[in-house]
C-alpha cells in the first residue's frame, strides 16, 4: 500500500473487491475492447467489408491491455478514447483500421457507464437482499417479544421486538422494487454519433435507413441488453444515472434509519450490534461498547444520500447534445456512491446477523412504564365494579400525575398501581391491579403482523432470490 499519497477510505476501508472490480480500470477497458468487437462485429454483418481475420484479432487481445502504450498515448494526445483505440491497433496491426469505425467516443464511455451500473446493481441487489432476508430471521424470532414502544422517543404503547423490526424491513423491500425497477429499464445507448443523428452511418451505409436501423438493437443483443434507448444526443440523458443514484440514496436512507433505532436501543441496553472479544470501544474509557458499526452506516447513508445531488444537477445543467462538464463528476459521484452502499450494506449484513437481544432489560423497563399503558384496562375493570367512568377517569389523571412526580422528581419506582389500590373510587385491590401487568395483553397484534408480513410480504421475494441468499459479509475494520 502506497503511504505517501491520498488512499480512498472506500477502497481501502469499506467497499468488497467486487464491486471495486465492477469500477477498476480492467473492467472499464475490456468492456470498451468488447464493445468495439461488437461494433465491428455487427458492421461485417450488415455488409461492410470487415474480414473474420481481422474480427479474430481484435477478440484475441480483447482481455490484455496495453496500459502503458494507452497512456504514453494519451500524454501526447489527450484523448482518452483514442488513446485506447491507438493502443488496441497497436496490437492488432490487421484490423486497426476498422476499430471505432463510425462511433463518436461516447460509444465506449457511456455504453460502459451503463454496462457497469447494471453490474454494480447486480451486486447491491445481492446484498440488499441478504439483509431482508436477515431482518426476517430476526423479526421471526422475537416476533411475540414484548417491548415499549416509542413515539417521539417517548414511552408509548407496547410492540414487539420482531414487529420493529418489520418496520425496517418494508423499507428495504421498497428500496429492491425501486433497485429492480431502475435495472429493468436499463437501456444502452448504442452507436449514434457525435450529436446522436447516426449520420457517420448513412456515410458508411450509403443512406440504408433500413440498415441502420439494424445497428442499435445488434449491438445491445451482443452486449447481452434488450435494446437501447431510442434517441439522443451524443450521450444517454444524464437523468439515468440520476434514477441510480437516487435508488442508492433510498437504501442509505432505509439503512440509517435503521442504524440509528439501534444506536438509541444499544444506549438503552435493550438490544446491541455485535461487539468482538478484543475488540475496543474507546481509547479512555475501557468499559465501553460503543455502537461504531452502526455508527459508520450512519456516516456513509449520509454521504451517498448527499452524493445523490451530484447526477441530478449534472442532468439539469446540460447543454443540447453535450458538453463535457459531466465527466469529472460522474468519475467521482457513481462510483463512490456504489462503493459507500457496498460498505453500507455489508455492514447491515454483519450488524443484523449480529444483534443481541437482551430481555431482562427489555422487561425491566416495559414494566416501569406499563402502568400508565394499563390505565384504559384498569378504568374498564373499576366501571366493572361499579365505579362511575368519568370520576374515574379524572382521578387515574390526577393519580398518573402523582407517579410521575414520584418517577422524576423523587426518582422512586412507578407507584401507580399502590396509589389506585389505596383508593376506595376503584374498589381493586392491588392483586386485582397486578393481574393487568401480562405486556402481552398491550401488543395489539404485534405478533400476528409480523407473521403474516413475514409469510405473505418477505417470503414470496425470498423465495423469488433465493439464488442469491447466503452471502456474509467481511469487514475490514
Amino acid at each position: 500500500m502506497s503511504t505517501d499519497r491520498y488512499q480512498s477510505p472506500l477502497s481501502e476501508r469499506y467497499a468488497s473487491r467486487e464491486m471495486q472490480y465492477v469500477f477498476s480500470p480492467d473492467m472499464k477497458f475490456r468492456t470498451w475492447r468488447r464493445l468495439w468487437i461488437a461494433l465491428a462485429e455487427t458492421e461485417k454483418e450488415l455488409g461492410l467489408p470487415i474480414t473474420q481475420e481481422q474480427i479474430d484479432e481484435l477478440k484475441a487481445h480483447a482481455d490484455d491491455i496495453n496500459y502503458e502504450v494507452a497512456k504514453e498515448r494519451e500524454r501526447q494526445v489527450r484523448h482518452d478514447v483514442m488513446s485506447h483505440v491507438y493502443a488496441y491497433g497497436v496490437q492488432c496491426p490487421k484490423a486497426k483500421g476498422i476499430i471505432h469505425l463510425g462511433a463518436t467516443s461516447c460509444y465506449v464511455g457511456d455504453n460502459t457507464d451503463i454496462i457497469v451500473m447494471r453490474e454494480a446493481l447486480k451486486i447491491v441487489q445481492k446484498k440488499l437482499v441478504n439483509v431482508i432476508a436477515e431482518l426476517c430471521s430476526f423479526a421471526d424470532t422475537y416476533k411475540a417479544q414484548p417491548t415499549l414502544a416509542f413515539t417521539h422517543f417517548q414511552p408509548a404503547q407496547p410492540t414487539t421486538v420482531g414487529k420493529r423490526a418489520t418496520l425496517w424491513t418494508q423499507e428495504f423491500l421498497m428500496d429492491l422494487q425501486d433497485l429492480e425497477y431502475v435495472m429493468g429499464t436499463l437501456k444502452l445507448l448504442g452507436s449514434k454519433g457525435t450529436t446522436g443523428t447516426q449520420a457517420s452511418f448513412l456515410e458508411l451505409f450509403d443512406g440504408d435507413q433500413e440498415t441502420i436501423d439494424k445497428i442499435d438493437p445488434m449491438i445491445a443483443q451482443k452486449m447481452g441488453f434488450e435494446t437501447c434507448y431510442p434517441v439522443s444526443g451524443q450521450t444517454y440523458s444524464r437523468k439515468v444515472d440520476t434514477r441510480v443514484l437516487n435508488v442508492l440514496a433510498g437504501i442509505a436512507a432505509s439503512a440509517h434509519k435503521m442504524s440509528n433505532d439501534i444506536r438509541l436501543l444499544q444506549h438503552l441496553k435493550e438490544v446491541e450490534e455485535p461487539f468482538e472479544k478484543s475488540q475496543i470501544g474507546s481509547s479512555a474509557m475501557a468499559y465501553k461498547r460503543n455502537p461504531m458499526r452502526s455508527e459508520r452506516i450512519a456516516s456513509l447513508s449520509r454521504y451517498v444520500m448527499v452524493d445523490a445531488l451530484n447526477p441530478a444537477i449534472t442532468s439539469a445543467t446540460q447543454w443540447f447534445e453535450r458538453t463535457l462538464d459531466d465527466s469529472a463528476n460522474k468519475r467521482l459521484s457513481i462510483p463512490e456512491g456504489f462503493l459507500a452502499i457496498d460498505g453500507i450494506l455489508d455492514l447491515c449484513l454483519n450488524v443484523v446477523d449480529g444483534l443481541v437481544v437482551y430481555p431482562k432489560v427489555i422487561e425491566k423497563r416495559l414494566m416501569s412504564e406499563l402502568p400508565f399503558m394499563a390505565t384504559e384496562n384498569i378504568m374498564m375493570d373499576a366501571v366493572k365494579a361499579g365505579g362511575d367512568r368519568q370520576e374515574l377517569h379524572e382521578r387515574i389523571r390526577e393519580l398518573s400525575m402523582e407517579a410521575g412526580r414520584n418517577v422524576k422528581v423523587e426518582g422512586r419506582d412507578n407507584n401507580l398501581l399502590e396509589l389506585i389500590a389505596a383508593d376506595p373510587a376503584f374498589n381493586l385491590t392491588y392483586e386485582d391491579l397486578q393481574k393487568t401487568m401480562d405486556p402481552s395483553r398491550y401488543v395489539g397484534r404485534s405478533k400476528e403482523q409480523t407473521e403474516t408480513f413475514i409469510q405473505k410480504t418477505v417470503k414470496p421475494v425470498l423465495d423469488s432470490h433465493s439464488e442469491m441468499l447466503g452471502i456474509k459479509a467481511e469487514i475490514h475494520v
